[in-house]
């Protein structure tokens, strides 16, 4: 599971003592939250996105909503959304407000700018400008482009996926002898 897995990386590199675990289902929100639980993160199924997304420094979604999920209006400052789950141009994980309040990073702008419904729609309907996203995870990788540059800055990153990923995660499993 995806989402499970987005929990573990982000909480590998930050300081992270509370995951607020929401799911279309609360059956399924229980089980994610007890399993990330039985690692010794903190973790909670929460009935209300919206109070989550509120509350939370660091917001991943990984679903495949044809539909908006993540609201620019329950944003603030400081925050960081993660978007991995729709990969295409039908799928919306994030509103209009969400893309136009947040600076803009995509794994691979071929694939965000070509399938990417929360980056395409809005393009397509004149909500925002190709240009508007800022930089790819190379770029960032290599630091060409610095990412964050202010504390207050709201970020999004879309992810599409791409084969080259896939391939690099695949790598550092076999290294890491799993």
């Amino acid at each position: 599971m995806i989402a499970e897995q987005l929990a573990h990386a982000h909480a590998v590199s930050r300081p992270i003592r509370r995951i607020s675990v929401w799911g279309r289902t609360r059956a399924r929100a229980e089980a994610l939250a007890a399993r990330l639980g039985a690692t010794g993160r903190g973790a909670v199924a929460v009935d209300d996105l919206e109070a989550a997304v509120r509350a939370a420094d660091i917001v991943a979604c990984a679903t495949l909503s044809p539909q908006p999920l993540i609201r620019g209006e329950w944003l603030h400052p400081g925050q960081h959304v993660d978007l991995v789950g729709g990969f295409t141009p039908a799928m919306r994980e994030a509103d209009d407000a969400a893309v136009t309040r947040a600076r803009l990073f995509v794994d691979t702008r071929d694939g965000a700018l070509k399938e990417a419904g929360d980056i395409v729609d809005p393009i397509g309907r004149g909500v925002i400008a190709a240009a508007a996203v800022e930089a790819d995870l190379y770029d960032l990788a290599r630091s060409v482009h610095p990412g964050r540059t202010s504390a207050a800055d709201i970020t999004l990153f879309k992810s599409v996926g791409t084969a080259l990923e896939d391939l690099a995660a695949a790598r550092l499993a076999v290294q890491a002898g799993g």
